[in-house]
């Protein structure tokens, strides 16, 4: 049914794709797609706001027009299908999708890797954040690398100095889903026990994101657990590096 009520509008002139607003919508009804956020549906926005603070460019407002009334059965219903969807990779047969444990380099090798190509710190696969399930055995006890996908090609250390002796997620906070996201952190640091977290991401905003759904997965989850920030310019320099 129909009635005049607030609800969210998305300028997207003014939208930048950063995905800032996604974790503060509790209801998931904030999405990115196509590098822009969208509102998924009238009936998943309760017109609060609670979203608008997060947004940078002031893109998002409360506007009242004629809209579906908000349906709480349809929210419960939509995250649960989240849920299910970020659950999915790890039971399908895709092969990229498979996890498995791998033997990697030693120290000394890995000291050589971004000159000789001569195989890899990586110690698990997959790596991509959306294909790792929380229960995943290999995060068990391990220091935990969440990293943005540019990262790999924009840092050249990348194998020495982070992936060595870590368990690595990569993915892309602007084109990826940030709920599942936060979902998945938010499981994984209820569930299993780390040793450490670092976060590396790049110099670029939409990039920001990425620290913003860890924070939220970490505040929900109670987690405890050590946690660092890097971040990388664009030519590959560490501009900042910082302890929570």
């Amino acid at each position: 049914m129909k009635t005049k009520r607030k609800i969210i509008e998305i300028d997207e002139e003014l939208c930048t794709g950063c995905g800032d607003c996604v974790p503060d919508c509790a209801e998931g009804s904030l999405q990115i797609v196509d590098g822009k956020a969208k509102l998924v549906a009238d009936k998943l926005c309760d017109g609060l706001g609670a979203c608008l603070g997060a947004c940078p460019t002031g893109a998002l407002q409360l506007i009242e027009r004629e809209a579906d009334d908000f349906d709480e059965e349809a929210v419960e219903e939509f995250l649960a299908e989240l849920k299910k969807k970020a659950a999915a990779p790890s039971s399908s047969g895709c092969p990229s999708a498979q996890i498995k444990t791998m033997q990697p380099i030693n120290p000394q090798q890995a000291a050589n890797t971004a000159s000789s190509q001569e195989g890899s710190a990586l110690s698990h696969w997959p790596v991509q954040i959306r294909l790792i399930p929380p229960t995943a055995p290999f995060l068990e006890n391990s220091d935990l690398l969440i990293a943005a996908d540019c990262t790999a090609v924009s840092y050249a250390g990348l194998q020495k100095d982070f992936i060595q002796g870590r368990v690595v997620m990569m993915g892309c906070p602007k084109f990826d889903d940030q709920q599942l996201y936060v979902d998945n952190f938010t499981e994984l640091f209820k569930t299993r026990k780390l040793n450490s977290v670092t976060i590396l991401i790049m110099e670029v905003p939409c990039c920001g994101s990425m620290l913003e759904i860890v924070r939220k997965a970490y505040t929900d989850s109670g987690a405890t657990v050590p946690v660092r920030q890097v971040v990388i310019s664009t030519q590959g320099a560490l501009l900042d590096d910082r302890n929570w």
